[in-house]
């Protein structure tokens, strides 16, 4: 299940969390945007850059054990150097980018995902058995800044194809039997949320890290040519 479909169902978990822990207070517009076609039963589904380590992990739970040829790059401020099989490393104030061009199973990249949460996984690889290919840009995503230009981003950072319903639905679930729908978030955070025991913490990065943020999003979807349009409240 994705950030949102989560966030909407007030089902938050660290997942949720670690999506607004760059976030300040404000209003972040034209976030999370997600843009899907059906086809017959292949649905096309397109994002911007949020999703990109959650389509990692749900194509890998489909991978299993299986083996298959992984493209792109993971960028972390961790050492990965033990940890992958990489074409090339890159490292620029601190931030590590490794290519990847190589055979990796869906639990090995499962395993690196637990072990590394806060890495960026930019991958691309296919499922053939589950009619799945996910392609995601190999480069590390821009931080949150508030948005005040008037056009919105393209939803083109992420790209998964698949006959699997269920997926598709959790993207768009104002209508499970849609044929198009385009769908942007509005973050608005009202709040940073201090934890009690974080309240003498000198180290801000640490007290960024582990605060909540608290407000609402308002989500703004075109399904099948309607407008549609939701908020929901959020602490996560």
């Amino acid at each position: 299940m994705n950030f949102i479909k989560k966030i909407f169902d007030k089902k938050i978990d660290e997942s949720v969390h670690s999506q607004f822990q760059k976030f300040s207070r404000g209003e972040f517009k034209d976030k999370a945007l997600v843009k899907v076609k059906k086809v017959k039963d292949k649905y096309t589904i397109l994002t911007t850059y949020e999703f990109a380590n959650e389509f990692v992990k749900m194509v890998a739970e489909k991978l299993g054990s299986d083996k298959t040829k992984i493209m792109g790059t993971i960028v972390s401020t961790s050492d990965l150097t033990e940890e992958l099989n990489f074409k090339e490393k890159k490292q620029f104030q601190g931030v590590k980018r490794y290519m990847i061009d190589s055979e990796m199973s869906g639990e090995e990249l499962l395993n690196l995902l637990d072990k590394f949460p806060k890495a960026f996984f930019g991958l691309s690889f296919n499922v053939e058995k589950e009619n799945l290919q996910l392609k995601i840009k190999a480069k590390a995503p821009k931080s949150a800044k508030p948005k005040n230009k008037e056009e919105s981003p393209a939803p083109d950072f992420c790209k998964l194809i698949t006959n699997d319903r269920e997926i598709a639905v959790s993207f768009v679930f104002e209508k499970p039997d849609f044929k198009t729908a385009e769908i942007s978030h509005d973050f608005i955070i009202e709040e940073i949320v201090v934890p009690e025991e974080l309240k003498n913490e000198k180290d801000f990065a640490i007290v960024r890290e582990k605060s909540l943020r608290k407000g609402k999003i308002i989500r703004n979807a075109v399904i099948d040519g309607n407008e549609m349009k939701s908020e929901v409240d959020f602490e996560a």
